[in-house]
């Protein structure tokens, strides 16, 4: 009897790295070197919120990251100009003469 396995997904080698370490330890340390007066803001906003350094940090860099990522993935358009956009992508520009060079070439990796 032959066992089947699902197919492998193949991840980027710092996630498949992160996500071994993280089954270890689900916490890990960043240590940070920073200045003084920049030290002496983030306990004060940290302490306005009632927070510790570490969990305002911790807190404000994850939204940060959040916020750069979705920047990178969504993008909301009003009613006008979603068709505009809409309507440029079911009719694209004819391939140029660049872009037609382009699709004739070897890839590096196939020479």
């Amino acid at each position: 009897m032959t066992s089947q396995r699902a197919p492998t997904k193949l991840l980027p080698a710092h996630v498949a790295a992160e996500r071994r370490t993280a089954s270890v330890d689900p916490k890990r340390s960043i240590n940070l070197r920073i200045e003084a007066n920049t030290r002496e803001l983030i306990d004060e906003a940290a302490a306005v919120l009632g927070k510790t350094r570490t969990e305002f940090m911790v807190d404000s860099a994850r939204a940060q990251a959040i916020d750069v990522l979705l920047d990178q993935r969504l993008f909301a358009l009003d009613a006008a100009r979603h068709e505009a956009f809409v309507a440029a992508l079911d009719n694209p520009p004819a391939p140029g003469p660049k872009l037609k060079a382009l699709l004739k070439r070897v890839p590096a990796w196939e020479a």
